[in-house]
């Protein structure tokens, strides 16, 4: 079940005098997120980390961008996904929520909820989410059975091809076009780091070390060992629970 203070967070924050005050006139720092939806360590940065700037007021500085690829590939004009055709079938749905939802509060509620099924071995219940979020399944499931959702795909297998160095595992974690590498769960003390203006109250709160040359914690998903099963695959076809 998703949690009731990350929902709360997620229907008072556009309300929030935190979040325009926090911000003022500077720029807002870009974070991007390169991920796959089952991969376990992807699900638990989302979930267990990346979910915290909703609640500590980080959001207020931050343009979150999310792209659900990850380490799959294209080949011979098909998508393998590197956990098998129901990564690629979720990388999907979530890149339609995205689409569908352009309101970050939107999206990200609707997508914190199916990685919480993935870290609880659940990501068969993904469409409970929609109940669960209270959000709409209507362009999300449209957006998925007419193939758009391949084409949004494709657009997010150009965007993590042209990453600049390229990334070598997920999840792969951007501030303002430099890679966190292994250190991605501090990932909030480079935020406030990069930000020029006055920053919100969680940054004197938190100490950059930077951890970048330190040995592997084997929290990432390298790019290698993809599942040679397609996306053509049966299982990847959506069947409505009523």
């Amino acid at each position: 079940m998703v949690s009731s203070r990350l929902l709360l967070f997620f229907f008072i924050l556009p309300f929030s005098p935190l979040s325009a005050a926090a911000s003022g006139s500077a720029s807002k720092v870009s974070l991007g997120l390169y991920y796959e939806s089952l991969c376990p360590y992807s699900a638990n940065f989302i979930v267990n980390y990346l979910a915290k700037i909703f609640d500590d007021g980080l959001i207020s500085i931050v343009d979150l961008d999310l792209v659900p690829y990850g380490n799959a590939r294209i080949r011979n004009g098909t998508m393998v996904c590197q956990h098998g055709p129901y990564e690629c079938l979720l990388n999907t749905v979530e890149a339609c929520a995205i689409n569908s939802w352009p309101d970050l509060n939107k999206h990200f509620r609707f997508i914190y909820c199916v990685e919480s099924l993935v870290a609880k071995h659940k990501y068969f219940e993904w469409q409970s989410c929609f109940s669960e979020t209270g959000l709409d399944s209507a362009g999300v499931l449209e957006c998925y059975d007419n193939e758009y959702g391949k084409e949004l795909e494709l657009k997010y297998a150009v965007q993590t091809d042209a990453l600049d160095p390229p990334h070598k595992y997920v999840p792969w974690v951007v501030v303002d076009g430099q890679p966190l590498y292994e250190d991605y769960e501090n990932f909030e003390a480079y935020v406030c780091k990069a930000y020029s203006g006055e920053p919100p109250k969680v940054c004197s709160e938190l100490s950059l070390i930077t951890n970048q040359v330190k040995e592997a914690t084997g929290r990432i998903s390298y790019a290698d060992g993809i599942s040679s099963t397609t996306v053509s695959d049966d299982k990847t076809k959506i069947k409505m629970v009523i």
